[in-house]
């Protein structure tokens, strides 16, 4: 960047920022992202989905196998707090980008179904076995009012979750509501479909969201 937007961004300490990560899970197979990105990064970048059941070791039972491994807030903050800044040498989470209080996570169940008690848990399955869709919302947070980066550090985001999260999963991205002046233009970029397939297409714009992905 050859101008910088905010010289002086307040940084918050690894021991500060919330995190629960994961035990590596056995790598089986690469397998490709979901949704807008399925074509847009090759398959040798990505690991193998580690809450898809089929991710699994063969030794395990049919059982175990077809158990959806519940997701919550702080596993959808996990994955984006190390998304790299597009402007400084910073994660999203150290600056303050994303945040664990502005994850949210709502159950929509499939039409078949009408179980109340899945709604209390949006990572559980229903009744007949289909996991319930979620849709995981995100709200971030510019580190100054007038930024021209919130669109792809939003576009950051998002590839991120398309790329980590398994099909049964809506992202939604937006800019939290009063931290930055044009936040209205920029959630209705983020979130027309087109736009952002567009987007994924330019070349220039790939680079900068895979520089912002490599520590993830």
């Amino acid at each position: 960047m050859s101008e910088i937007l905010n010289a002086n961004p307040t940084i918050r300490s690894a021991a500060d920022l919330p995190s629960r990560r994961r035990e590596p899970s056995k790598k089986t197979k690469s397998q490709r992202p979901f949704g807008l990105l399925s074509s847009a990064i090759p398959e040798s970048a990505y690991t193998p989905d580690p809450f898809n059941p089929s991710s699994s070791s063969e030794g395990e039972s049919s059982e175990d196998e077809n158990e959806v491994e519940p997701i919550d807030e702080q596993e959808i903050y996990d994955l984006i707090a190390s998304i790299q800044d597009p402007e400084h040498p910073l994660t999203l989470g150290s600056l303050s980008v994303v945040n664990l209080p502005d994850i949210s996570l709502t159950p929509t169940l499939p039409p078949s179904s009408s179980s109340s008690s899945s709604l209390s848990n949006p990572s559980t399955t229903t009744t007949k076995n289909m996991p319930v869709m979620t849709t995981v919302t995100v709200l971030v947070t510019p580190t100054i009012t007038h930024c021209s980066l919130a669109t792809v550090i939003g576009l950051g985001v998002r590839v991120r979750l398309e790329q980590a999260l398994p099909p049964r999963f809506r992202v939604d991205v937006r800019i939290k509501e009063g931290t930055h002046s044009t936040a209205e233009q920029v959630n209705r970029q983020l979130g027309d479909k087109e736009r952002v397939a567009a987007a994924l297409e330019n070349g220039t714009l790939m680079g900068v969201l895979r520089k912002m992905l490599e520590g993830c």
